[in-house]
């Protein structure tokens, strides 16, 4: 039995769902089908990953988070054309989600979705509730965005591709630090989000400007010095920024995680009730080998 200096040693594990969702279904094979026919090849793969994460993390805080507002969220309110740059995803692909949401709570796994707040939201308010209250948090997730909640003794985990890396290694990484991260992509832009940034401003430049000004209100009220600055193009510079502010500030609202959604339940305590007729019956709905039925139930009892 664990006590509670040890559980209160373990870090709070928060889970963006959407990219090992993605992965495993553009890296398997369409080989695993319901007995509806419909293909789950991506959560065959999420179920293997959850899987993995419990073994080796034997998390005593945890929570997985959906998104459901892709094209619905507060950030299309304030600029359209926010995320329409994506593919909408294909239609196997979103009846998955569902059934990769359903494993995550048969696992004993909370899980968390909004069709107003994206899933950074959901875990950006989950990230203040438990940091405010004394815990250490993993953010685990290959989303650059979410290393900007990270403070020291806390780790954004790109699981699978690398190890966690701490506040100072996400520093390394990206060249700012994880408070300056909202205002790096203010100027410089994330295409992956369609998040405009000041149109000629590039990653360099943007890392510059944020060494010497700290943040992105100061360089937009002392843009003039810009151009005294020992950085290429630097006159040039000086007019995007002076051209280019609102865009600015509205690209930083949009890369900006919102911390106070409000969660009808956060409570993120792994449970290791397991439902063995619950779980049994999504077992035989998925086809799943006698194999994944012996970890699933192994995990779930972690």
């Amino acid at each position: 039995m664990q006590t509670n200096s040890e559980t209160q040693d373990k870090p709070v594990f928060l889970i963006d769902a959407s990219v090992f969702v993605f992965r495993s279904y553009y890296a398997l094979k369409p080989e695993w089908f319901t007995q509806r026919n419909e293909e789950v090849h991506a959560v065959y793969g999420f179920a293997r990953f959850l899987i993995r994460f419990l073994k080796q993390t034997s998390p005593r805080h945890i929570a997985v988070a959906f998104d459901e507002s892709l094209a619905s969220s507060f950030r299309n309110e304030i600029y359209p054309p926010y995320k329409a740059n994506r593919e909408p995803a294909p239609v196997e692909l979103k009846r998955q989600f569902a059934y990769c949401q359903q494993v995550a709570e048969l696992l004993g796994i909370a899980t968390f979705k909004d069709r107003h707040y994206e899933a950074d939201d959901l875990i950006g308010s989950l990230y203040k509730r438990h940091s405010d209250a004394g815990h250490n948090v993993c953010v685990v997730s290959a989303d650059k965005d979410l290393a900007q909640l990270i403070r020291p003794g806390d780790w954004w985990w790109d699981y699978g591709k690398s190890k966690p890396l701490s506040y100072d290694a996400i520093t390394d990484k990206f060249g700012v630090r994880p408070e300056q991260i909202i205002d790096f992509l203010a100027l410089a832009g994330d295409q992956a989000d369609n998040i405009p940034g000041v149109k000629g401003v590039g990653t360099k430049t943007a890392q510059q400007l944020l060494h010497h000004f700290e943040d992105l209100e100061h360089i937009l009220n002392d843009y003039r010095q810009i151009e005294f600055l020992a950085i290429r193009g630097a006159k040039s510079c000086m007019q995007k920024i002076k051209e280019h502010q609102e865009l600015a500030r509205i690209s930083k609202l949009l890369a900006q995680i919102v911390l106070d959604v409000p969660l009808s339940n956060n409570a993120i305590i792994k449970s290791q009730n397991v439902d063995e007729g619950a779980m049994q019956a999504f077992i035989d709905d998925m086809n799943f080998g006698p194999f994944l039925r012996r970890e699933l139930f192994t995990a779930a009892s972690l």
